[in-house]
């Protein structure tokens, strides 16, 4: 099986280079196509799928991920499901009977570093400073539900330990952090759901 990620920016990208083996083991090909942003992204998604459909194997599968930004999360599903259904590709949402799909739909909420605060193991495991005693703070027990921006957040909590003083490298963070994440204990929902469409998707093309 052969996966095609499309995600809206570089530090998705570095994230799941280190995520997808983790959860899928190493006998799955993939590849990460980044977009310049979410707008972009979305604008190009309608043709993107059609182009696909006109000359996808068997055996290859889409997943499509994207942040919520505080868009209202069921519209946004919406339009991604919208777009596979005008491209005559089926979802794992559309899929019935157990039936097999070809693509998969998934939202960050709110953004992608709400995963990184969804396992602070793997926060300290990265940046020692930041203490394993985060993950008790109340603000931070429901990750997808942090206020004010998840990446914010993440900047401010590594900025008072002395980290990214000149503001958060994204890209680089979100290497370093995936690096030690480990997918079972993740505390975020939006990534639990990820991953167990991820797994269920390459167990069904296995059969």
């Amino acid at each position: 099986m052969h996966i095609e990620f499309l995600v809206e920016e570089p530090s998705a990208e570095a994230a799941l280079k280190n995520l997808v083996p983790k959860i899928l083991g190493s006998g799955v090909e993939f590849r990460v196509i980044r977009f310049q942003g979410k707008q972009d992204l979305l604008s190009r998604l309608p043709g993107l799928l059609k182009g696909y459909r006109r000359w996808i194997p068997a055996d290859w599968r889409i997943v499509v991920l994207v942040d919520e930004d505080r868009q209202h999360c069921l519209e946004l599903k919406a339009e991604l499901e919208k777009a596979a259904g005008d491209a005559g590709l089926v979802t794992k949402t559309r899929a019935s009977g157990g039936a097999g799909f070809q693509v998969l739909n998934r939202i960050s909420i709110e953004e992608l570093e709400a995963w990184f605060f969804g396992d602070v193991e793997a926060l300290h495991g990265a940046y020692p400073k930041i203490p394993l005693s985060l993950a008790t703070r109340s603000k931070y027990h429901n990750p997808d539900a942090i206020q004010g921006g998840t990446w914010e957040e993440l900047e401010k909590e590594l900025q008072r330990k002395g980290y990214f003083h000149g503001g958060l490298a994204k890209i680089e963070a979100a290497k370093a952090i995936s690096a030690h994440m480990d997918p079972a204990r993740n505390r975020s929902k939006s990534f639990q759901v990820f991953r167990d469409g991820l797994i269920e998707m390459a167990n069904f093309s296995r059969r």
